[in-house]
């Protein structure tokens, strides 16, 4: 988990209109969305964690330990419980609600944080740098 404590800017997105798209989030909120570069603080404190997504448009935050589930409010107002958890040195963070289930795997390559969104069938790629 250490690789990922640090500060991301978001420099290259794929699909991700797509993915958003394909969760409801309205017309107006995908356009913002699509133009947003956020930067993502990931830190740890004895054994929780927190991350946190800074923009021009919303911050948000979370906290957690790994394994456990918690609720979570996302960035589109959909109120889910989250599980985040390590899977050898990828980071899995699950969204369950209503009988639907979004994923996220974080990975480290080349010094980079590579961000894989997946729900139902659709995958956006979101590649952050060190800040």
């Amino acid at each position: 988990m250490d690789a990922f404590c640090a500060t991301w800017k978001l420099i290259d997105s794929q699909n991700f209109d797509e993915y958003m798209k394909a969760l409801g989030v309205p017309f107006a909120t995908r356009q913002v969305g699509n133009v947003t570069k956020p930067t993502v603080v990931i830190s740890q404190e004895g054994d929780k964690f927190m991350v946190k997504t800074l923009s021009t448009f919303k911050n948000t935050e979370i906290s957690f330990k790994l394994g456990e589930e918690f609720e979570e409010t996302t960035a589109d107002d959909r109120k889910v419980k989250a599980v985040i958890s390590m899977d050898g040195d990828k980071l899995l963070h699950v969204q369950k609600w209503d009988g639907k289930e979004s994923k996220f795997v974080r990975e480290i390559k080349d010094g980079k944080m590579i961000m894989h969104l997946t729900f139902e069938g659709v995958e956006a790629v979101r590649t952050y740098e060190k800040a």
